[in-house]
């Protein structure tokens, strides 16, 4: 963890400068949310979203319940990037890395040239924790719509003329909030789930035991196959393209797609390379600062003083990856960059598990 010391939020004062620049790295929820909010509050002055994909737009909870809205791979977009960046107003750098930022000249380095900038928001998401074994290359993860291309292509790609009925069979490694959402949306979708979890039930860190039991149970009358109280331990293919997953327990499930959602580990190397305060996320302070001035985080990338508790992690700032806790710090961002200090405050908030089986909603 970074020693650098937290600076104290102060209203950009470039904010009303039509000759200042915002850049915003990331082209998420958080990234675009900060980018349409701003672009309301400031109607002048230069706004540049950098994102490494095309920067498309399109709901990131969709992922997991695809098939249950018959949404096809490509009506998951909901404006393609370059159509998203006219109509919010700001330039888009698609394609683009950021290699480093010099905060001091105020200054990214990125793939597409040198970027200076006035205000900064780091919007780079999280990346999937994956599990170290062996075969671990024959397992997918699902953290944005490419991937869920991939997933999905993977999943036509089980079945062939002489057999248009077959469905997949997908084993999921976790049954946290997603795995357990994509094992609901799976079965729905006519596919064959197996859930691997070391817990005794799924969401068991979340749910009480009781509302924990009724989704295990509510998913295994759909048809979901539970292996819980054991892992994954290694994935072999045999000679006919299936995926032998061996457990902790000695058991073996044979699968056509494996699909890890073990959860995500916030994405702060960039941040950490250059020089800012880092714990289990980019920290920043009530206003969204992070330990640098002008440089601002948002999203699943940061770890919100405004959203520290005694009781967890002791008291430091933690992440809120979810849809509201987003969209609140960035809307606050957004204002503090317009000249309109801002502090960011969570209420509390509800997040909805899209389990259709058995709905349910848990404390953010």
């Amino acid at each position: 963890m970074s020693t650098t010391t937290q600076t104290t939020s102060q209203a950009p004062t470039c904010a009303a400068s039509t000759g200042h620049t915002t850049v915003i790295v990331g082209s998420g929820l958080a990234g675009w949310t900060v980018a349409r909010e701003l672009r309301a509050l400031l109607p002048q002055g230069r706004i540049i979203v950098i994102s490494a994909d095309a920067g498309d737009f399109y709901s990131k909870p969709m992922l997991s319940n695809a098939f249950a809205l018959k949404k096809t791979v490509d009506g998951l977009v909901a404006m393609a990037g370059a159509a998203q960046a006219t109509k919010v107003g700001v330039d888009l750098m698609a394609h683009t890395d950021v290699r480093a930022i010099d905060t001091a000249a105020q200054t990214l380095h990125t793939s597409g040239g040198d970027v200076h900038y006035d205000q900064l928001v780091l919007a780079v998401g999280a990346d999937p924790i994956r599990l170290s074994m062996p075969g671990d290359e024959y397992v997918l993860s699902v953290n944005n719509w490419q991937d869920y291309a991939a997933f999905r292509a993977a999943l036509d790609g089980c079945t062939d003329a002489a057999n248009p009925g077959r469905r997949a069979r997908v084993l999921i490694m976790g049954a946290g909030l997603i795995g357990s959402e994509f094992a609901n949306d799976l079965i729905t979708g006519g596919h064959e789930v197996h859930v691997v979890d070391p817990g005794e039930r799924p969401l068991a860190a979340l749910l009480a035991p009781e509302q924990s039991a009724g989704l295990q149970q509510a998913l295994v009358d759909l048809g979901v196959r539970f292996h819980l109280g054991t892992t994954a331990t290694g994935v072999s293919v045999g000679d006919d393209g299936a995926k032998h997953v061996t457990l902790s327990n000695a058991g073996v499930v044979t699968a056509d797609v494996v699909l890890s959602a073990v959860g995500l580990r916030a994405r702060t190397a960039l941040a950490v390379a250059s020089g800012l305060e880092v714990g289990r996320g980019i920290h920043v302070d009530a206003m969204g600062q992070t330990s640098a001035p002008n440089v601002y985080a948002v999203g699943d990338c940061a770890a919100y003083a405004s959203a520290a508790k005694p009781e967890l992690f002791d008291g430091a700032p933690r992440g809120l990856p979810f849809v509201l806790p987003i969209m609140t710090a960035a809307k606050a961002i957004a204002k503090t960059l317009a000249g309109e200090p801002t502090p960011i405050v969570f209420a509390p908030m509800a997040v909805r598990v899209k389990t259709p089986a058995f709905p349910l909603s848990v404390q953010a």
